[in-house]
């Protein structure tokens, strides 16, 4: 991959992460952490949409662990596992021809994770922020990073179904 490649790359990670840090800080400044709280729409949080058996809302939630929680008290553990996966994927993504066709996926999950990262240093923890309760069903509370993270993983998995669906002899010769 040339320099100028991991340029465009760079400058986009910049702004997905810059987008995730700036909600943050917002929140972080306007919004209680919602243990605090407890008396706004609903599960804290200032409401922005209802509609059709569905509410979605916007609230500061402090999240210790990775997804939903899981893993609060290992804290240290999971911050070494997001420095490992990320920096591993920004080395594959740099040296490795493959992760070309790969590579805005990779940048989504780096980006994302870097965010995230950034908030155990920044906050001591995660800020997630957006709420949405599915017909009753409180889905977990997420963020931008964990929105980037979410979306790079189903590119690489599109990519890897779409590739597994071809026949052989053309899976073999496209990336």
């Amino acid at each position: 991959m040339s320099w100028r490649d991991l340029l465009k790359l760079f400058w986009i990670g910049l702004g997905i992460l810059a987008l995730d840090m700036a909600s943050k800080g917002l929140i972080s400044f306007f919004f209680r952490p919602f243990e605090l709280s407890p008396h706004f729409f609903p599960f804290g949080g200032l409401s922005i949409f209802r509609a059709f058996g569905i509410d979605f809302c916007i609230h500061h939630v402090t999240n210790r662990g990775m997804a939903w929680g899981l893993g609060g008290g290992v804290q240290d553990l999971i911050l070494m596992a997001r420095l490992l996966i990320v920096m591993s994927l920004g080395v594959y993504l740099k040296r490795s021809p493959k992760a070309y066709f790969q590579r805005y996926a990779l940048l989504l999950i780096i980006a994302g994770g870097l965010g995230n990262i950034l908030d155990y240093f920044i906050y001591g923890h995660v800020i997630d922020m957006f709420h949405f309760i599915f017909w009753g069903y409180s889905y977990p509370v997420f963020n931008i990073a964990d929105t980037s993270i979410f979306f790079g993983i189903l590119a690489l998995l599109w990519k890897s179904w779409k590739k597994s669906r071809l026949p052989p002899h053309v899976a073999s010769e496209s990336h």
